[in-house]
């Protein structure tokens, strides 16, 4: 329910806009293909025959020419290319989609819906994006080969999910194809059994004879074929070996041709180290080797980070000297090593600077944040130990990332700071992360950042410019509830004087302050400090508090019978959420619920249930770290079913509120309300069972039934044992009528439960 303030409503334009995150352009663009590169013609001739395969799995150790590969497919192939190169960053569900759909979005531009629902504040994409873009790649005139390389750097389950549900919707003709140093990511296994993969594996890349013999002479070195032969026995073919030894040919480090190259890795550092670096300047080794630290690197930020000048002519020159240097973009002017020269470099550095490293890490963190990258700067100042600087930067960068629904980013980002720092000497990064796990549902967590940041003394401001951390504390106190209802009330107001008038949490405290009056019975009161609530986050661009008000005072208006003005509030809301990309946030289930009563108050059956569906998909996540809110969305979903006359939905849900109100008996009228619908349940006699007749556990299983994952490796995701997944499994089914786990997928889509 916290929220951060956006800046101020943008009008609808011809083209989706983009997320807050920057998109790096180079991540989209394909390496330049270079002079002498050896056509792969064998293993081309093997790609045009599986052009009817979904997905081709490039897998090799560094250095065997994926990438080589896949560039030259690229200019063979007639289809159109859309490319991506991963990174461990790509490790979240939003990222990853926002970054394929850009790709995508290069070639002909995408559906904007799609974008929209990336945008969308913690939205689970899932459901969405992915059949939304394969119904974008299925109205292509022409297939299309979506390439990702670097794959062995994605490891995220629910991100190799969304691939894995990609290929399914992948129309005929179009393929993924994935480049990385292990196994595909993907279930080969199952892939393989069905003929719908293509492997390509280091020996499929080694070179042989001939094309060794080719990159050599492509070097410009005239050696005899035995003496090339020689080298393609060595190396075994690995191209990125026989590279490095044509350079030092080429510079005339060993005498004639012979180069004592094997298939170790340790031998080929041994070898880099001692034979290409050795023919190079003393300078020149010491920017390799120290400028080794950044993962990617421009003139202006070697000079920082190294203390010198002139960095972007030397990396220019470095590049067109082929020393494994790669342009990122087409101006030349970002630069990556290659992967294994840069843990060659490293490793010398750490070996013959120990202890530097970290100096120009914190360089390098500090020329980020003031060059506006802030990401990278948090990433470095991490790598470095600087917990005082990840601190701080974490305190201003969690919004940003929050609006978006990056909320993998921004767990890693927590969890290294609970391993790497005391939480206690740093309050603020620890009341923002209070705040974090509780949106999230880590109530634990929660409890435990909060009380480190409690007990820390305070230095520095919030991300609202608040100098103390007591506004934002007692307003988790009251959204938290730990105290009951008097407590809430007690804190929400108590946050409400405190927190600045122009802070971005003072509307969340104003809603908190209504949600406190509407549980202690006084529905005058609360609607006039949600009216409140509404004008200043329309002010501050708290979008999120403003259409949790909005959906509050609905349901006030309904319990007076004023239907007309309950439309109102509920359209103005849904305006507020199609402007704002929050159609699959949290807290938004409030408002679909009531949005489903005024349906059904306006005879609309089917948008009801539209709305009701909505609700069903973010209901698991309304966990107890919310009470109040928590019980009061499943009562107005209960007044939902019961309209509609689906006794049996109603009573699962009404059973979730009995739950919950033994977690939290002391929530004031919702407790005489639940007791109520029970009443109301007890003398209606069961009606045919309906969708939400499944609990919220069974609703968590239900998505991952929708997977090719086994009942094990479905527990092994919600840390379930089989046993438990299989009997919620055989519950789904027979709550939905079906026998059969495909049955129950495809009436799972009908009821609007699965979308996609």
């Amino acid at each position: 329910m916290t929220t951060a303030r956006p800046g101020p409503p943008r009008k609808p334009s011809g083209r989706p806009r983009r997320p807050a995150f920057p998109i790096l352009e180079s991540k989209l663009t394909p390496p330049f293909r270079r002079d002498g590169m050896v056509p792969r013609t064998g293993l081309l001739d093997r790609l045009d025959d599986a052009s009817g395969v979904p997905v081709v799995a490039v897998a090799a150790p560094p250095g065997y020419g994926k990438t080589t590969l896949l560039v030259q497919w690229a200019e063979r192939d007639p289809r159109r290319f859309a490319w991506l190169s991963l990174d461990g960053r790509d490790n979240d569900p939003v990222v990853l989609l926002t970054y394929i759909a850009a790709a995508l979005d290069r070639l002909e531009p995408v559906d904007p819906s799609v974008f929209r629902a990336l945008g969308s504040l913690g939205a689970p994409v899932s459901g969405t994006v992915v059949p939304r873009l394969a119904s974008w790649l299925a109205s292509r005139a022409q297939p299309v080969v979506l390439a990702l390389d670097d794959a062995h750097l994605l490891h995220d389950p629910e991100c190799l999910d969304h691939l894995a549900a990609l290929v399914e919707h992948l129309p005929p003709g179009s393929q993924l194809a994935i480049a990385g140093r292990g196994e595909s990511p993907l279930a080969v296994a199952r892939l393989r059994a069905e003929g719908r993969l293509e492997e390509i594996g280091a020996q499929d890349l080694a070179m042989d004879r001939q094309e060794s013999a080719a990159l050599l002479r492509g070097a410009e070195l005239d050696l005899s074929e035995a003496r090339c032969a020689e080298l393609s026995r060595r190396t075994e073919g690995w191209p990125v070996a026989l590279y490095l030894a044509a350079l030092s040919l080429k510079m005339g480090q060993t005498e004639r041709g012979e180069i004592a190259l094997v298939g170790d890795d340790r031998f080929l550092v041994d070898y880099l180290q001692s034979v290409l670096l050795s023919r190079l300047p003393w300078e020149t080794i010491s920017f390799l080797t120290r400028s080794s630290v950044l993962e990617r690197m421009c003139g202006p930020l070697c000079d920082a980070v190294l203390g010198r000048e002139g960095s972007t002519e030397l990396l220019e020159s470095l590049e067109r000297s082929n020393l494994l240097l790669i342009p990122l973009d087409r101006r030349r002017r970002w630069y990556r090593y290659h992967h294994l020269f840069r843990e060659l470099l490293r490793a010398k550095l750490e070996r013959g600077e120990p202890g530097l490293a970290r100096e120009l890490l914190v360089r390098a963190a500090v020329w980020c944040e003031h060059n506006g990258h802030h990401e990278a700067a948090i990433e470095y100042a991490m790598e470095a130990g600087d917990t005082d600087r990840v601190a701080r930067l974490v305190v201003h960068g969690t919004f940003p990332l929050y609006q978006t629904g990056r909320y993998a980013t921004l767990q890693r980002w927590f969890d290294w700071f609970d391993e790497h720092a005391e939480l206690g000497r740093h309050p603020p990064v620890a009341m923002v992360g209070a705040w974090f796990h509780l949106v999230v549902g880590h109530l634990a967590a929660s409890d435990r950042w909060a009380e480190a940041a409690e007990r820390g003394a305070f230095k520095g401001r919030l991300p609202d410019g608040s100098t103390s951390i007591e506004g934002w504390a007692a307003l988790r106190r009251a959204l938290r509830c730990a105290d009951g209802l008097a407590g809430m009330l007690r804190d929400a107001e108590l946050a409400e004087r405190l927190l600045p008038a122009d802070s971005m949490m003072r509307a969340p405290a104003l809603l908190v302050l209504g949600m406190a009056h509407v549980g202690a019975g006084a529905p005058r009161r609360a609607d006039a400090i949600l009216a409140e609530a509404v004008e200043v986050a329309e002010d501050a661009g708290a979008t999120v508090a403003g259409v949790d008000a909005l959906a509050e005072r609905a349901v006030l208006a309904m319990a007076r019978d004023d239907w007309r003005e309950a439309e109102l509030l509920v359209e103005r809301a849904r305006s507020v959420i199609r402007e704002a990309r929050l159609d699959d946030y949290v807290t938004t289930i409030l408002l679909y619920s009531v949005a489903a009563r005024v349906e059904i108050a306006r005879a609309k059956v089917e948008p009801a249930h539209e709305q009701l569906a909505r609700a069903q998909r973010l209901r698991p996540e309304m966990t107890h770290a919310i009470p109040l809110y928590a019980v009061q969305t499943r009562l107005e979903l209960v007044r939902a079913y019961l309209a509609l006359t689906d006794v049996t939905s109603a009573r699962t849900v009404l059973r979730e509120v009995d739950d919950l109100l033994r977690r939290q008996p002391d929530l004031g009228v919702l407790r005489d309300q639940a007791a109520e619908l029970h009443a109301q349940l007890d003398a209606m006699r069961a009606e045919v069972i309906g969708a939400s007749a499944l609990t919220a556990a069974e609703l968590r299983v239900l998505p991952l039934l929708a997977t090719h994952h086994s009942f094990r490796e479905i527990g092994e995701r919600l840390h379930l044992s089989p046993h438990t997944v299989k009997t919620q499994a055989i519950a789904i089914y027979r709550k939905l009528g079906v026998s059969s786990r495909s049955q129950a997928i495809q009436h799972a889509h009908d009821l609007g439960l699965l979308v996609g």
